[in-house]
C-alpha cells in the first residue's frame, strides 16, 4: 500500500514537471494565456490514476509556474494578485484534472476494444477540462483584466480567452487521442 502511494506521488511529480516544461513550447498571448501542450500530462494523469491525481498534477503545474515566476499578473494590489494567481494558475490547471471523469468510460471501451468509444471518452474528457479551465480564465479576465476591455468586459474576456483555449483544446484532444490510441497501456497504471 505504501509503495503504491510513493509511485503515485512520483508519477504526479513527473507529469507535473512535464506539463511545466511543455508550457514553455508555446505561442504566448500579449496579456496572458498561451497555446501549448501543458494540458496533455494533466489529462494523461487524470485518465491513468483518476480525477484526484489529475487535479493534483494540474495544481502542481500551476505551483511550478508560480514559484518560478512564469506568471502573467495584473498590475493591482498584492491581495488581488494573490487571488488572481490562485484562480488563474492553481485552480485553472487543477480543474483540467476533472477530465478524469471520463476515465471509467475509457476503460470500459478499452476492455471491449472499441477504439471509437475510447477516443470519444478522451475527447470528452479533454473538452470537460478545457471548458472548466476556460471558465476560470474568463472569470479572472473579468475580475482582473477588465481595464483592457473595450466595451463589455464579459464579451472581451470570453473572446480573448477563446482565442487561445479553442486551439489548446483542439491540440490536446488530437495529441491525447493519438497517444491513447497508439499506447492504451499508458492509461493502465498497473500494467
Amino acid at each position: 500500500m505504501r509503495n503504491l502511494r510513493v509511485i503515485l506521488m512520483v508519477e504526479i511529480a513527473i507529469f507535473g514537471a512535464l506539463g511545466f516544461v511543455l508550457d514553455f513550447i508555446a505561442f504566448k498571448m500579449p496579456q496572458g494565456g498561451s497555446v501549448s501542450l501543458v494540458m496533455i500530462p494533466i489529462v494523461l494523469m487524470a485518465f491513468r490514476r483518476g480525477v484526484l491525481a489529475g487535479v493534483l498534477t494540474g495544481v502542481l503545474v500551476g505551483l511550478l509556474q508560480i514559484v518560478t515566476g512564469t506568471v502573467s499578473v495584473t498590475p493591482l494590489s498584492f491581495g488581488y494578485v494573490v487571488l488572481q494567481v490562485i484562480l488563474d494558475y492553481l485552480a485553472a490547471y487543477g480543474v483540467v484534472g476533472l477530465a478524469g471523469i471520463m476515465r471509467g468510460r475509457y476503460l470500459q471501451a478499452a476492455e471491449k476494444k472499441r477504439t471509437g468509444q475510447m477516443l470519444w471518452a478522451v475527447v470528452a474528457g479533454v473538452l470537460i477540462g478545457s471548458l472548466l479551465r476556460y471558465a476560470m480564465h474568463v472569470v479572472t479576465g473579468i475580475l482582473f483584466f477588465g481595464m483592457f476591455a473595450e466595451g463589455n468586459v464579459l464579451v472581451y474576456s470570453a473572446v480573448y480567452n477563446a482565442t487561445y483555449m479553442i486551439p489548446v483544446f483542439l491540440l490536446a484532444a488530437f495529441v491525447c487521442s493519438a497517444l491513447f490510441a497508439a499506447a492504451p497501456k499508458l492509461v493502465h497504471a498497473n500494467q
